[in-house]
């Protein structure tokens, strides 16, 4: 993509940075994402990666935007109550960046228009807040060979890894949280979330994607990032990939 002499001047502040410079902008310029989830995670990673010029921007959430959300669900306002999370999302984001293209679905992604949404982008940030949700995705990634960030927050705790299962020896979501079916989990509905934290694993996960796309710094692939915000406290740790993993496994792509 040709940088105008007005998107040079908006993205000033990234071609300053050596490591990006105008190239390293012109390719976030002609990307394309998937944003799965306009919630608490959502919000802050599509605010971020409209504003910092990523072309093409598609936002997946069958949810309404309900009162409890405003604490912390930052792209949404108080007249968008009742309204399709996505929709609210993406007339938030054009506010700020109206040179991007934003593409709002209405609906909870599954199988074919799940597998379709990922098929035409370059990277999938995973901003849901539901297991089946998170391993559906994670699927859909390593089947098409899509870089996967995955956030997830809860109370004070918060987590962070991003995947590329065309990497040899590198994980996907499956290793590190194999799907089982019965095992409970926690929602924000039941547990509660601290309202900051979903700004900081939410725009950990758009930084991540913009290394990605920008080419720059070294990704958290094959590392899982642990946040306890009552500690102010950060772990890292290193993951393989499980050899007997389903997903992205010999075995699964022999069975493929």
């Amino acid at each position: 993509m040709e940088l105008t002499d007005d998107l040079l001047l908006r993205y000033s502040r990234h071609i300053l940075l050596p490591d990006v410079g105008v190239d390293g902008q012109a390719r976030i310029c002609d990307a394309a994402v998937l944003v799965v989830g306009a919630g608490g995670l959502g919000c802050p990673v599509v605010l971020y990666l409209g504003a910092a010029g990523v072309g093409r921007l598609l936002l997946a959430d069958g949810d309404t935007v309900d009162l409890t959300n405003l604490q912390r669900q930052i792209g949404h306002a108080t007249a968008a109550i009742g309204e399709n999370k996505a929709a609210s999302l993406a007339r938030s984001v054009r506010a700020i960046n109206p040179e991007i293209d934003v593409q709002p679905i209405g609906q909870a992604l599954a199988n074919t228009a799940l597998l379709e949404a990922v098929a035409a982008v370059d990277l999938v940030v995973d901003a849901s807040d539901n297991f089946a949700t998170r391993h559906a995705v994670n699927r859909a990634c390593v089947a098409l060979g899509k870089p996967l960030v995955s956030g997830a927050a809860i109370g004070f705790s918060g987590q962070l890894a991003v995947f590329d299962s065309r990497l040899d020896g590198t994980p996907c979501y499956h290793c590190l949280f194999p799907d089982h079916v019965d095992e409970p989990e926690l929602r924000c509905a039941e547990a509660g979330v601290f309202s900051p934290l979903v700004g900081i694993v939410g725009a950990m996960q758009a930084m991540e994607a913009l290394k990605y796309l920008a080419r720059v710094g070294e990704p958290l692939i094959g590392r899982l990032l642990l946040w306890d915000g009552l500690r102010a406290d950060a772990r890292v740790m290193k993951v393989p990939r499980d050899p007997a993993c389903p997903v992205c496994g010999p075995a699964a792509f022999q069975a493929g």
